[in-house]
């Protein structure tokens, strides 16, 4: 999928698939909530409003109230590149939310998921 077209997909028919990858894994969507709100900085009400919304993945990551700092421990490949050499910053921090999604989906515990 050229990446402009992931930038401009509503974040309301993203989280849907996100949650839906947790939950083929027997993880929660609690679990996907509490991974958005740490890397995003969102609190639940806020993710709440913004899935509300319908806006693209670009705006809510743009609207982010802060990035973790943490996110830089996030490595790994996700649909062939390792997240941590994605030089797009955007595109990075979409592909750190596929990264830590996908380490729910495959039974890693939240410590290890949210780098405590």
């Amino acid at each position: 999928m050229p990446r402009q077209s992931i930038f401009n997909m509503s974040l309301s028919k993203i989280y849907p698939m996100l949650v839906q990858k947790a939950e083929r894994k027997n993880r929660t969507q609690a679990e996907v909530n509490q991974i958005i709100r740490w890397l995003a900085g969102y609190t639940q009400t806020e993710l709440e409003t913004q899935l509300s919304k319908d806006i693209p993945y670009q705006t809510f990551f743009e609207e982010a109230p802060q990035i973790n700092p943490n996110c830089a421990l996030i490595t790994g490949v996700v649909c062939g590149v390792r997240v941590e050499d994605i030089e797009d910053p955007l595109m990075q921090k979409i592909r750190w939310l596929d990264k830590l999604v996908d380490e729910l989906a495959k039974g890693k515990t939240m410590e290890k998921i949210l780098r405590t």
